[in-house]
């Protein structure tokens, strides 16, 4: 099983300019053979948090192999030819590790902020994926759409990847299962997807047809993730710092249907994680795969846990890799 580590980009006012934590542990993934680090994208966080792009940027030079994915950007607020350049770049400096993952975003302050509205979602989201698709694997591109319209446009250089980089989406509905089916290579579970909807979630999304581009249908299930020698350690490490994070969860998803699901109880939430000793850790692993998944994005540090207790979850994480 391909695991991914979720990079905790949120910062606070002593060090916002610095990224060494990431990096540091995004070092000791690659060293314990993760297959990927996993950055999301986020604004308006009042304590900081790093720009998930040039965050990107910033990690592939100060790596080697480990895969660089996102999940996901907020492809709605993006315009479609700077994202595929930007990508295309991040693709080319790293030598062909990029994944890009994308979302459609929920919080009208995002939207606001780049003038975008969150009626205009859908069509913004299907334009900027076929645009960015285009521009990575044609020579010249023209298109007149609804939202974007270009001529002529190329990208130089274009991705390292052949044909080009995989694309992932979330999402939790079936409209928007089928739309990842149609226009992207894996779908992205959202972290507090119940396990006794994901079997039935992964079954619809893979009977959707896929299109004439996708490379595929993986899934790739994200979990809150901690492993330690036993589960109390674990859960000791971990439940102080992910409840802080879930309070400020349920006010960002205030507008979302599944803000509830971030005051579940503790059980609830270990229920649908990958959390406690390394032997249930490797036990709850071995469950997604049945299940079907591909590969499993782990949430190990969530903001205001120690670095310290991090790196010890990766490391044990590691041991269940070789």
């Amino acid at each position: 099983m391909r695991l991914g580590l979720y990079v905790n980009l949120y910062a606070d006012q002593a060090d916002r300019p610095r990224l060494a934590d990431a990096v540091e542990q995004v070092r000791l993934a690659e060293q314990a053979g993760f297959a990927w680090a996993v950055l999301g994208e986020r604004h308006l966080h009042r304590p900081g948090y790093h720009e998930a792009i040039t965050s990107l940027a910033y990690l592939a030079a100060h790596t080697d192999r480990i895969g660089l994915a996102t999940a996901g950007l907020i492809a709605p607020v993006h315009h479609p030819v700077a994202l595929a350049e930007t990508l295309a770049h991040i693709d080319v400096l790293s030598g062909g590790r990029l994944t890009a993952g994308f979302v459609l975003g929920y919080r009208p302050e995002e939207f606001a902020l780049y003038g975008t509205r969150p009626q205009e979602r859908v069509s913004r989201f299907e334009e900027c994926l076929e645009l960015v698709t285009r521009l990575w694997t044609e020579d010249k591109v023209t298109h007149q759409g609804r939202r974007y319209a270009v001529e002529d446009a190329f990208l130089s250089p274009r991705p390292v990847q052949r044909p080009r980089p995989r694309l992932w989406n979330g999402g939790r509905v079936p409209a928007a299962l089928e739309r990842t089916a149609w226009t992207c290579d894996g779908w992205t579970t959202s972290f507090n997807e119940t396990d006794e909807e994901l079997p039935k979630k992964i079954a619809l999304y893979r009977s959707f047809p896929r299109g004439p581009r996708s490379l595929g249908a993986e899934v790739i299930v994200c979990r809150e993730g901690y492993a330690a020698p036993t589960t109390a350690q674990a859960r000791t490490a971990l439940e102080g710092p992910l409840r802080g994070l879930y309070d400020a969860y349920g006010d960002w998803k205030r507008t979302s249907a599944d803000a509830a699901r971030y005051a579940q109880p503790w059980d609830d939430i270990a229920a649908r994680s990958v959390i406690g000793s390394t032997a249930e850790c490797a036990e709850r692993i071995g469950h997604y795969a049945e299940m079907g998944a591909d590969g499993i994005i782990l949430r190990i540090q969530p903001p205001g846990m120690p670095q310290a207790d991090a790196l010890r979850a990766i490391e044990a994480f590691g041991a269940l890799t070789s």
